[in-house]
């Protein structure tokens, strides 16, 4: 995303989400590169959930990360 991404509303929208929110970070590091959050599930039940953020500062929903936990079935022995 690089450059372009500093111009586009949903990022300020979220930075200024944060910056409400009280988020006191250093910010040192790679700031170009894009997270994500997976929820992968024991033995083949494979990813349960793939969230990747599509601009910075993109969030996944906490419900959504705890629903798909819930559906992780232990492996047996």
């Amino acid at each position: 995303m690089m450059l372009s991404g500093f111009f586009r509303l949903g990022v300020w929208q979220n930075f200024f989400r944060a910056w409400r929110g009280g988020y006191s970070g250093n910010l040192e590091g790679e700031g170009f590169t894009l997270g994500g959050v997976y929820v992968i599930g024991a033995g083949r039940q494979g990813v349960l959930l793939e969230h990747r953020e599509k601009e910075f500062g993109d969030k996944v929903s906490l419900a959504s990360v705890l629903e798909a936990a819930e559906k992780i079935k232990p492996q047996a022995s």
